[in-house]
């Protein structure tokens, strides 16, 4: 177990590069195993879920050359191994295997993938959408087997706004016979750069940045060069520990079009910044910040991995915060610790709660629950009176790379322990 010890107090000062996103690197890697050229993927963040995810691939018998946010994979030899518990327990994006190993093998067997404890996250939308391609599905236990002789287009109105769901059902479509609609698809920006990669593969997606995808079946696809796109999340993390630090910092790499929501909600509560150009300055606050209403969302709203970063800036905000994530019932573990902090959370029940401020924080011992709780415990940490012990680091570690380093350049004081 990996722990950081944070001394709060310190502002931070200097520039910071966004990197790729994680939930965008997932599926555009995965995509490589439907053809048998080398695809080059570029802007990779080098963290723990990637690293675990490739690991998988490997174990198919990807071969794979990953440095420097550089990533060369051939699944040429690819073999369609059972894929066990312990091989996908470590995170939910191993369930985008079972697309693209259905297209190419058909069929694929595979233990329920694992994740963060943030609530129930059943994988309905993708069975289903399976079966509407032609395919049966059988569960016994925690294993699922998912088999078609051959993948047909079909029409596909996903019950729930799924990321994962959109992303599995088009990495399935595009090499199935025939057309494949999918209606109420999401088109966060890591689908939408998914439905690039695939085209530039010469995949035949129409629709892209909109609910309602056409897909049309080839027959097999070409290696690529691709870059992944910015992660929004991260540039989120950064804007919120500028403010709650009362910090000038300058943040590079961020696609501004795909932050329209949390930065109105920056705007509301009066945060002063500036955004251009792939840049957005944070600058000292001309004014206390103020309490708002944070609702989640399906992109372009306000994302559920968004919310518990402003939570911490709503700490320091002047009168009443509410917030509604009804997404996933078991998000509120960063609350619990702002709570142990010093903070003054109101639970109403499991998917909404009030936090009404300004307090001072204090340092405290906590355990990470989750990947972004772990981010936001962390940005806490920074403004909190006396030393926080962050236990868990590791799990931070699965989503940010090297956080405590890219922090402690700006001048934040975060010590790992190993």
């Amino acid at each position: 177990m990996n722990k950081f010890i944070v001394e709060g107090g310190h502002k931070l000062s200097g520039e910071i590069k966004v990197q790729g996103s994680k939930n965008a690197a997932f599926p555009v890697i995965v995509a490589s195993v439907l053809t048998t050229e080398t695809c080059l993927i570029k802007n990779v963040p080098e963290i723990v879920d990637v690293r675990n995810f490739l690991n998988i691939l490997e174990f198919l018998g990807a071969d794979i050359k990953f440095a420097d946010h550089r990533l060369e994979i051939n699944t040429a030899n690819l073999q369609n191994k059972i894929l066990t518990q312990d091989l996908v327990s470590r995170l939910r994006g191993s369930i985008l295997l079972a697309g693209p190993l259905l297209a190419r093998f058909g069929k694929v067997i595979m233990a329920y993938p694992g994740g963060d404890a943030i609530g129930s996250r059943p994988i309905d939308v993708h069975l289903k959408g399976f079966r509407s391609l032609g395919a049966k599905i059988s569960e016994e236990g925690r294993m699922i087997e998912v088999s078609a002789s051959e993948l047909r287009g079909s029409k596909i109105v996903l019950g729930v706004t799924s990321v994962t769901g959109t992303e599995n059902l088009v990495l399935a479509s595009v090499l199935a016979k025939g057309m494949t609609e999918i209606g109420l698809a999401d088109f966060s920006p890591h689908v939408q750069n998914l439905c690039k990669a695939l085209n530039s593969m010469g995949a035949k997606i129409e629709g892209i940045g909109t609910p309602s995808l056409k897909i049309t079946g080839v027959k097999s696809l070409h290696g690529v060069d691709h870059t992944i796109c910015a992660d929004e999340i991260e540039a989120v993390t950064f804007c919120v520990a500028a403010a709650v630090t009362k910090s000038r910092i300058k943040i590079t790499g961020a696609v501004l079009e795909n932050l329209d929501a949390p930065l109105a909600a920056l705007e509301r509560m009066g945060v002063n910044f500036e955004a251009r150009e792939g840049e957005i300055i944070i600058r000292e606050p001309n004014g206390p910040y103020r309490g708002t209403r944070i609702i989640t969302g399906v992109y372009p709203q306000l994302l559920t991995d968004e919310q518990p970063l402003l939570a911490v800036l709503a700490t320091q905000a002047q009168g009443e915060t509410s917030i509604h994530d009804w997404i996933y019932e078991g998000r509120q573990g960063h609350l619990r610790a702002l709570g142990q902090m010093g903070a003054k959370v109101e639970f109403v029940d499991v998917h909404r709660a009030k936090i009404f401020g300004p307090t001072k924080l204090h340092g405290a011992e906590i355990k990470t629950p989750d990947l972004r709780a772990g981010a936001s415990i962390l940005i806490a940490a920074l403004i909190a009176e006396s030393e926080s012990i962050i236990y868990n680091a590791e799990i931070i570690d699965r989503g940010y790379e090297k956080l405590d380093e890219r922090l402690n350049k700006l001048g934040a004081r975060i010590q790992r322990v190993n």
